[in-house]
């Protein structure tokens, strides 16, 4: 039993916490209004694109923005309004004590340190996927965050989606049958470059193209896919065989502009991902076959395909009247659930799992078997051969 559920169940958590933990950042968010105070650590793309949904939820404010680069820190304070501190220094964002909780969204190697002294600072944690690069430095992170009082969430917000559990559930409930194979893509037309003011910036402003900063393809997009094939299966594969290569970027990148992976799970499934940067045909989907049917996933919209022709489906639904489904021709059946943006729904989830002291629905262990499968994927493809699974924490 971890520590703080124990201290929860025992009626002890406001007596034994020494450290600072959530009941006392929930004593300090009601000084300040009721807003608990987040510190944004990397203000690129994706760090400075969630500044905005974060000032839009009830309940969260940004306190600080850091990031070794002026004018992408400039950038993310204009976007508080000049209500935040500035930081290049990531250490100082957590000495200030105004600071509850932060988000990390740095460069991919950078995750792992930051996570953990943010953690020996006392602070909750939001890491950006995928949680940590190699298997050594997951392991240390699972390992101190067990010894802590604090909250960690990984970013992959389509776990926190409602339509992506919505699925997860029908898929539990037999909805297609026992699974028999995912067909995941995530493809673009570009050469996913960044514009650098001075070539002295290339490797800090391009560091996907980078492997000692960067997983690649793999880690930055397919590994929201990844995440959720683990999710749906509850389980982990047992190998990945994988190939990629720089064949059509030739610019000096050393992450591949093309993968293609074939995960093996427990009882026979298999799960290929496609990444292309050359095609863009299809761009993102999930595909989750099984013997009474198919469901696919797109960002926010999924459907459902019966096995056979959907005439049955239609006769089970109205055989009186003779009502229809409403088939989308090429689409299938659509699946209707209301939900938020994932990005804004998981930061909401984060709020709470802080206020509730709850596990996190896309938690520590769940953005570590994903971040090891990531690692078996780049064993695979950069030493041609096939990957085991050999990660326990």
């Amino acid at each position: 039993m971890r520590r703080r559920e124990f201290m929860a169940k025992t009626g002890m958590a406001a007596a034994a916490i020494s450290t600072v933990g959530p009941l006392e950042v929930y004593a300090r968010k009601e000084k300040v209004g009721g807003k608990l105070r987040i510190g944004v650590i990397g203000t690129g793309d994706r760090g400075g694109g969630l500044i905005p949904i974060i000032q839009d939820i009830e309940g969260l404010e940004v306190v600080a923005c850091c990031d070794i680069l002026p004018f992408r820190l400039e950038s993310a304070l204009t976007k508080t309004q000049g209500k935040s501190k500035g930081y290049s220094d990531y250490r100082r964002v957590l000495d200030n004590k105004e600071v509850d909780a932060i988000l990390v969204a740095t460069p991919f190697s950078e995750h792992a340190q930051i996570a953990w002294d943010a953690l020996d600072a006392g602070k909750h944690v939001y890491c950006e996927k995928t949680l940590a690069k190699g298997y050594e430095p997951l392991k240390k992170l699972v390992q101190k965050e067990k010894e802590t009082n604090t909250i960690v969430q990984t970013g992959h917000q389509y776990h926190s989606s409602r339509l992506y559990t919505h699925v997860a559930e029908l898929i539990a409930n037999g909805k297609i049958g026992k699974v028999i194979a995912f067909d995941c893509q995530w493809n673009r037309n570009g050469n996913w470059r960044r514009p650098v003011p001075d070539p002295k910036l290339e490797r800090m402003i391009n560091w996907r193209m980078y492997r000692e900063y960067s997983g690649g393809l793999l880690a930055e997009l397919c590994s929201h896919q990844l995440d959720f094939v683990n999710w749906v299966l509850k389980t982990t594969p047992k190998s990945v065989m994988g190939v990629g290569g720089i064949d059509y970027w030739k610019d000096g990148r050393e992450t591949y502009d093309n993968i293609q992976l074939i995960y093996s799970y427990p009882d026979g499934v298999k799960a290929t991902f496609t990444c292309l940067t050359g095609n863009a045909m299809g761009d993102y989907q999930i595909k989750v076959m099984g013997d009474k049917g198919t469901i696919i996933l797109d960002y926010v919209k999924a459907w459902f395909y019966p096995e056979g022709t959907h005439e049955k489906e239609i006769g089970e639904v109205d055989g009186v009247s003779g009502a229809t489904v409403n088939w989308v021709e090429g689409k299938g059946i659509p699946i209707h659930v209301e939900h938020l943006d994932p990005s804004k729904q998981a930061l909401i989830d984060f709020r709470n799992s802080i206020l509730k002291n709850e596990e996190p629905i896309s938690n520590i262990l769940t953005g570590a078997n994903t971040a090891a499968c990531v690692q078996m994927g780049l064993d695979a493809m950069y030493d041609n051969k096939i990957a085991v699974w050999d990660f326990e924490v």
